[in-house]
């Protein structure tokens, strides 16, 4: 079984930075692409950020590059998500989400997500 859990998440400071972290316990981790989204209320869940399986990053949202990275160590089984010089509209749960294909099939897991807060 596949399992995909997020940490990091909190309240901070207009400013400030959090680092959110996301393991995927089960699989192979190396063939999973693993993506953050993030839902705002009273909005649609928005991607965020995409990395690899060696650890190249796919595609970063334009609301967020510049401010966001993602990055990812195997060994450890973990994607990260660095988050700096956060806004107020940053304030969303954040999702991540591990994708693997097989026989053309796609097999996508989420997380249960995480608060991030941005004091105004």
């Amino acid at each position: 079984q596949v399992h995909v859990v997020e940490s990091g998440g909190g309240l901070v400071q207009i400013g400030g930075s959090l680092r959110l972290s996301c393991v995927v316990s089960g699989g192979t981790f190396t063939d999973y692409v693993v993506a953050w989204f993030r839902q705002a209320p009273g909005k649609e869940r928005e991607f965020l950020a995409g990395i690899n399986g060696s650890g190249g990053s796919l595609a970063t949202a334009d609301s967020v590059k510049g401010r966001f990275t993602i990055s990812r160590d195997n060994s450890e089984r973990t994607v990260w998500l660095q988050m700096n010089n956060l806004k107020p509209e940053d304030t969303a749960v954040y999702y991540c989400n591990a994708a693997t294909w097989e026989n053309d099939q796609t097999y996508q897991y989420w997380g249960q997500g995480i608060q991030v807060t941005v004091a105004s």
